[in-house]
């Protein structure tokens, strides 16, 4: 275990998001990912995907929402006052509208290589990372912010937002022609998120209100009713579909405790931003993010499991880093509500493994997937795909807020 991690106070009966030395180690730890992610520009247009030690992946096809979570990661690094971030956002909000923009057809198509269409799929899970993308930019003053989410709302509106169940159905091909029935959670797990962030950079109250009829159905309708764990899979009906086996990577069968932690964090910035008004919701955050730590912790070697059976045993046992990063950010907003000693324990846990296993304190980045014995694995994942999820985790401990966390980096104090 690198000496950094979670850098503990001299008193461990103090709450480490409260002391001076976890919080100059999170802003470290975030300062290593900006530098190393810097690397994603080369001279050509878009991004590019980099390995272990920062080099290109020059065969990766550039996908939409690896574009739109640079945007918002480097937006975030700007509102902390870093003064490297401009290249990345402007490189990024380009190759959103001149390469991913569907000129013909609308809408964004999932993967670009070199600016010109790789994979021409619309994926409502990469529309409602567009609309992340533009409210951060929004939020840091890019010029180009207003169009970006004036046109992706208009899609949005238009193909993906089902007005009477109140969600958004999942995918279309390049035309708008449907090439499935699938409904899913994870698109509007998302799409809450990218709702929510346009509300806070807008203020426009429609994509708040939608945010809230998606929490309603996945976490106050689905989620008791299921043991606390969200059901992932639907039909078009929006039934739940529990024999669905999809794809074992990206729509694994079963619950997948990462989003659990996500949703209940979520949950807590749409409480937040209604003005704590109801009362359902904190025990209902509590109830997703324990069950979820409970159910996927591996009591033996860390860490938590991919997926779980619908009865909560484990499925997938595969260990990644952003379910770490999301029960982080999930425990920091517990925290935020109310310093409890086991929320604390569970932070510390989380922090310790993260630093034991996924952190590369030697080149920055965290490191995707650990094999069993807890070593660097690169069997779903090349090199080191993503900077947001464990930037996420850095920076929300650090905002005193549950909501409007973006602008609220401004006020931190200078590394």
């Amino acid at each position: 275990m690198t000496d950094l991690a979670p850098a503990g106070p001299a008193d461990p009966d103090l709450f480490w998001i409260d002391t001076p030395e976890h919080r100059r180690w999170l802003r470290a730890q975030a300062d290593a990912m900006f530098d190393f992610f810097k690397g994603v520009l080369g001279p050509e247009p878009g991004f590019r995907s980099l390995d272990y030690d920062g080099n290109p992946l020059t065969d990766a096809i550039q996908p939409l929402h690896s574009t739109t979570r640079l945007v918002h990661s480097f937006a975030l690094g700007k509102l902390l006052g870093r003064e490297d971030c401009d290249a990345i956002i402007d490189r990024g909000m380009d190759a959103l509208w001149s390469g991913h923009r569907d000129t013909r057809h609308g809408g964004y198509v999932w993967g670009i290589k070199d600016q010109a269409m790789a994979d021409p799929r619309k994926l409502a899970y990469g529309h409602v990372f567009v609309l992340l993308a533009g409210s951060s930019a929004r939020m840091v003053g890019h010029p180009d912010a207003d169009r970006l989410i004036a046109d992706v709302s208009e899609v949005l509106d238009r193909h993906f937002w089902e007005e009477t169940p109140g969600r958004l159905c999942d995918e279309y091909n390049r035309d708008w022609t449907p090439f499935s029935d699938y409904r899913g959670m994870n698109a509007n797990m998302h799409g809450a998120e990218g709702l929510m962030a346009a509300y806070e950079a807008t203020g426009r109250q429609i994509y708040l209100d939608r945010a809230g009829r998606i929490f309603e159905f996945f976490l106050f309708n689905r989620a008791p009713a299921h043991g606390w764990r969200i059901p992932e899979h639907y039909k078009s009906d929006w039934s739940v579909d529990l024999e669905f086996t999809g794809d074992a990577m990206f729509r694994p069968a079963g619950t997948t405790p990462g989003h659990s932690f996500e949703m209940g964090r979520l949950l807590l910035q749409y409480w937040d931003l209604t003005g704590r008004q109801d009362d359902r919701v904190p025990q209902t955050a509590r109830k997703l993010i324990d069950t979820a730590f409970e159910d996927a912790w591996d009591a033996e070697k860390g860490g938590l499991y991919y997926t779980l059976n619908h009865d909560g045993s484990p499925r997938i046992t595969d260990r990644y880093w952003w379910p770490v990063t999301e029960a982080i950010g999930a425990y920091a907003a517990l925290l935020k509500l109310e310093r409890n000693p086991q929320d604390e324990a569970r932070y510390r846990q989380l922090w310790q493994f993260a630093a034991s296993h996924f952190i590369d304190a030697a080149r920055g980045g965290w490191y995707p997937e650990v094999d069993a014995q807890g070593k660097p694995d690169a069997t779903q994942f090349k090199g080191k795909p993503d900077i947001y999820h464990a930037l996420q985790a850095c920076l929300f401990p650090l905002s005193p807020e549950l909501s409007h966390i973006a602008p609220s980096l401004q006020d931190l104090p200078p590394a």
